[in-house]
């Protein structure tokens, strides 16, 4: 059977895609290179020192401890120079790269921004890859990040009741894992998650997904290679627990309030838009952006795309919310 018509990419995305893909296909990702490929990833994005040049941060490297039995887990903190004198709003942002790829320096551009027009404090987190680390243990990893920063909050200068959970592509699908381990032990609450076109779904079985097979920056072929990585010979399995795979929790009730954007042109469009049905199925709350033609990570690569500025804008609006941020 052929693959279903995938839908156009916005013509203002087109540019932005190329170069996107300019970085990501000059080693195709299959099992055996998923090195090659880190190694490759590890070049593209600036050191911490030229990240926060001429901003108005301060940040600091950190080991804490890890899950039970596991090794440490090493942190970044991004703090707005000039502290607030209440507590802040924390994010614990969690990086994307399949979660086989990628450091936690991918995100932390994010919390420099946040830190210099919110006051906002953040946690980059450094979680285990796949395959050498299988499944949940990058879940488990963030969740202890979580616990830390909840168990500083003082020392951190943070809100305990202000954190949220905030990661692109397989970092969308590690906060929606870390929002149902803190929901099922009774952990540190949060108070929403943020989950940018995330990686939830071990299946690769929905038609986005066969849309977008040997199409686009995130592709079918690419996601069969991280799951296998990450999953194992679980994979399929309907025993696959769900902090590997979140799409697979049976119940999303009592979670932390969710933002979920995808863009309409990717893989990710239709487990995204499942798992937000179903949170509101259980009376749950989510706020849910599909963005018409865009591509995995769009508004990255295209920030000056009239869709990319209305996503921003989306998500800038909930933060504003769930944070309760001033400005």
């Amino acid at each position: 059977m052929s693959a279903p018509a995938p839908v156009p990419y916005d013509p203002e995305l087109v540019q932005g895609l190329e170069a996107f893909l300019d970085l990501v296909e000059i080693i195709p990702l299959r099992a055996d290179t998923i090195l090659a490929n880190r190694a490759h990833f590890a070049t593209i994005i600036p050191p911490m020192a030229a990240q926060v040049e001429g901003r108005d941060v301060i940040w600091e490297d950190r080991v804490i401890p890890g899950p039970v039995g596991a090794p440490d887990v090493e942190i970044t903190i991004v703090r707005p120079r000039h502290a607030a004198s209440a507590p802040a709003p924390a994010v614990l942002s969690i990086h994307g790269g399949g979660m086989v790829l990628g450091t936690r320096f991918f995100g932390t551009g994010e919390l420099i921004d946040l830190a210099e027009r919110h006051g906002v404090v953040g946690v980059a987190v450094e979680y285990r890859l796949a395959p050498e680390h299988p499944g949940p243990a990058q879940a488990e990893d963030c969740y202890a990040a979580l616990e830390w920063m909840a168990a500083h909050a003082e020392e951190l200068g943070i809100d305990p009741d202000r954190i949220i959970a905030s990661g692109m592509s397989a970092g969308g699908g590690l906060s929606a894992a870390v929002a149902l381990m803190s929901r099922d032990r009774g952990g540190p609450r949060l108070a929403g998650q943020l989950l940018g076109c995330p990686m939830l779904d071990d299946r690769n079985e929905t038609v986005s997904s066969r849309q977008y097979d040997g199409i686009g920056a995130w592709d079918r072929h690419n996601n069969d290679t991280a799951w296998t990585a990450i999953a194992g010979d679980d994979r399929f399995s309907d025993d696959l627990s769900p902090y590997t795979a979140p799409a697979r929790a049976r119940d999303l009730s009592d979670l932390a309030p969710a933002f979920i954007e995808v863009g309409a042109a990717e893989t990710f469009r239709d487990e995204a838009v499942d798992y937000a049905l179903r949170i509101w199925a259980t009376g749950g709350q989510a706020e849910l952006h599909v963005w018409a033609g865009a591509y995995h990570g769009f508004s990255g690569f295209s920030p000056d795309a009239e869709v990319s500025r209305a996503a921003n804008d989306a998500r800038e609006s909930w933060l504003r919310r769930v944070l309760s941020l001033d400005g």
